[in-house]
């Protein structure tokens, strides 16, 4: 990866179409998150048509990074993916069920903004 910093032209379009063709790097540190949260990767990549982007990070420390609200079988997830452009992938940097104390409207907008 350079140090230029590509944004993806459609960040949403780039997110489902890596996840669907399976372009995902999983880190140790977000594959024991995802155990101890009991979020299986099939939760990440089975719901890729219900993706919505709540929140951007153009400027994140490594590549631009996008938090994605999901839903699998009625089970509400976010998913903080980084868009690396260059090698046409994903990077799953997080995923959690969000807390409806600190979200509203279905949990695609977090309280107080």
């Amino acid at each position: 990866m350079s140090d230029t910093r590509i944004l993806p032209d459609e960040p949403l379009a780039f997110i489902k179409n890596c996840v669907a063709q399976r372009r995902i790097m999983w880190t140790y540190h977000v594959n024991m998150r995802m155990k101890k949260r009991f979020i299986p990767r099939e939760m990440i990549v089975n719901s890729v048509e219900t993706y919505e982007i709540v929140e951007a990070y153009p400027e994140d420390k490594y590549l631009p990074s996008y938090l994605v609200y999901a839903e699998y079988e009625g089970v509400i997830i976010h998913i903080l993916f980084g868009a690396d452009v260059e090698d046409k992938n994903v990077r799953v940097v997080t995923t959690y069920r969000p807390n409806p104390d600190e979200w509203i409207e279905g949990r695609r907008r977090r309280k107080g903004q």
